[in-house]
């Protein structure tokens, strides 16, 4: 057999029989991280993507992060442009609204059909797929003339994009290992973050004096130099981490005139797949995958804690920050007493930025304290580790909402808004980075349906928060509704990090042992899985 120069991984961790516990001991010959054993253990096959270069695997996440990053953009660009559409198509604000409102929620409900699409049919060719929709929606709404024309464009071009979000997290399922999966995550998150930023470029091509349709010819050209970009890049990886075949190899020895033939078994390693053989947009059917029940299915995920912690915060984070800031602030900018243009009201997304761009340093924190705390427990890794290092964000965050809330209500300086803000959307970062993480270092089973349940239920409360939002503050003031009734909502969703770190493997027994483990357990697809 001819050698291979590629080193290949090996490690001999495993997942104990409690989800979520691994044990990640040393044994002669592993590749380790931090002085740990590598898990998910990879096979001994250079396709297998555990086994692919770091540069690779960072390529393929850089564009699944970047994508994440139009598609949010997208969706919350044209918030700058309510009044404008409010007084185009002749309806209220609220009505107006709508359009970011409807395509988020259509956002959320895509990956109901391309998850499982992209367990069926592979994530390669759904990826590209979904891509010239996102892009076929976007050049929609730029010719658009009618609100329903507009209307039916954005859930489009929602809808199509809505598999950004769970991708890179399958990916960093797919391709990374348990030591890394936290700052993996972190990058993604941060894309996911700056897409909330839209606005901001939103206003300015408005203020160039452009009509509001350039900043949808403005994503459409991005949004097809990614798909280029992806074509050439994004490898399908999928993987089924089957046994290697062996070979036998023969050796003979005599004993006092006695020939007895021994067999080893040597590993058959395959060869690497060529470039030009990556390329082909479609992949192979897998006809094990449940197409259609997996989409109830994933609705388990909802009484699973530790998942149904992940939706309550990205969905309440996301209707504060991405909803709420942008939907008020140029209402209360361009009014008295501070009479701003409206081409510098999405101004406060330089808010939410800095707050992201200041939490960027933490994204390997988790990994490290959950590195640090595997050592002192002699090698077994518990999913809880990584939480502690949200503590801070737990009680910043709810302090901004509370400011912001009062800056507006009480007409505060302008600055005001902006620490709200930024405070907020700093300790979202923590919270939608690493309660993500901990799902899916406590549930290795099924994360494609785990990933559709997040989803949907993150823009469902999004969407509640944001539909009438405009319609609640006008009736109970800005006190009321952000600093008192959302800072409260906030803050309990927060305080549950205590539950889950004092309590959360007691949590993950007692749901070892419920009617659900036993229904994912009949269909469990685990990330090293043996066919």
């Amino acid at each position: 057999m001819a050698p291979h120069t590629q080193h290949l991984v090996h490690s001999h961790a495993h997942e104990e029989d409690l989800p979520g516990t691994v044990n990640l001991q040393v044994a002669e010959g592993d590749d380790t991280a931090y002085g740990q054993a590598l898990f998910p253990v990879p096979a001994e096959d250079p396709n297998d993507p555990l086994q692919w270069s770091n540069t690779k695997k960072s390529l393929i996440l850089a564009v699944c992060s970047l994508y994440s990053f139009l598609g949010n953009s997208a969706l919350l660009g044209p918030s700058v442009y309510i009044s404008l559409y409010s007084e185009l198509f002749s309806i209220t604000p609220t009505k107006a609204s709508d359009l970011v409102s409807y395509p988020n929620l259509a956002f959320g409900f895509g990956s109901l059909i391309l998850v499982p699409l992209y367990l069926k049919i592979g994530r390669r060719p759904v990826m590209l797929g979904s891509m010239i929709l996102f892009a076929a929606g976007l050049i929609g709404a730029s010719q658009a003339t009618t609100f329903s024309g507009l209307m039916a464009a954005r859930v489009i071009h929602g809808f199509g994009s809505g598999v950004c979000e769970a991708l890179p997290v399958q990916l960093v399922n797919d391709i990374f290992f348990l030591h890394e999966r936290g700052k993996r995550i972190g990058y993604y998150t941060v894309c996911l973050c700056f897409g909330s930023t839209g606005p901001l470029y939103a206003g300015y091509m408005l203020a160039g004096g452009y009509s509001w349709r350039l900043f949808f010819y403005v994503e459409f050209a991005f949004a097809m130099a990614l798909l280029i970009f992806a074509f050439f890049v994004v490898e399908e990886t999928s993987y089924k981490r089957n046994k290697v075949p062996s070979a036998p190899v023969s050796s003979a020895n005599s004993d006092k005139g006695m020939e007895a033939t021994h067999e080893e078994v040597a590993p058959i390693i395959p060869p690497r797949k060529s470039y030009l053989s990556t390329l082909k947009p479609w992949s192979s059917i897998d006809y094990e995958s449940d197409f259609w029940i997996m989409i109830p299915r994933s609705f388990t995920y909802f009484l699973v804690p530790q998942v149904l912690w992940v939706i309550t915060s990205f969905g309440i984070y996301i209707g504060l920050g991405a909803l709420a800031f942008n939907y008020t602030f140029p209402i209360k900018i361009t009014a008295p007493p501070y009479n701003w243009s409206p081409t510098n009201s999405g101004l406060i997304t330089i808010a939410s930025f800095l707050g992201y761009l200041f939490a960027i340093p933490f994204t390997p924190s988790s990994d490290r304290l959950a590195a640090h705390l595997t050592r002192k427990n002699n090698g077994i890794r518990e999913a809880e580790m990584r939480l502690g290092v949200i503590l801070p964000a737990m009680i910043i965050a709810p302090c901004g909402i509370i400011l912001y809330g009062l800056a507006a209500e009480h007409n505060l300086p302008w600055i005001a808004y902006f620490f709200g803000v930024g405070m907020d959307q700093w300790g979202s970062l923590f919270y939608f980075t690493f309660t993500l993480a901990y799902a899916v270092d406590s549930y290795q089973a099924n994360t494609s349906e785990m990933l559709i349940a997040m989803n949907l239920g993150k823009q469902a409360i999004s969407f509640g928060m944001g539909i009438y939002l405009l319609d609640w503050i006008l009736e109970r003031g800005y006190a009321v509704t952000i600093s008192g009734i959302f800072a409260a909502v906030l803050l309990a969703n927060n305080l549950c990090l205590l539950i889950f770190m004092f309590w959360g493997k007691k949590i993950r027994i007692f749901m070892s042992k419920t009617w659900l483990a036993r229904l994912h357990k009949t269909t469990i697809k685990t990330v090293g899985e043996v066919a």
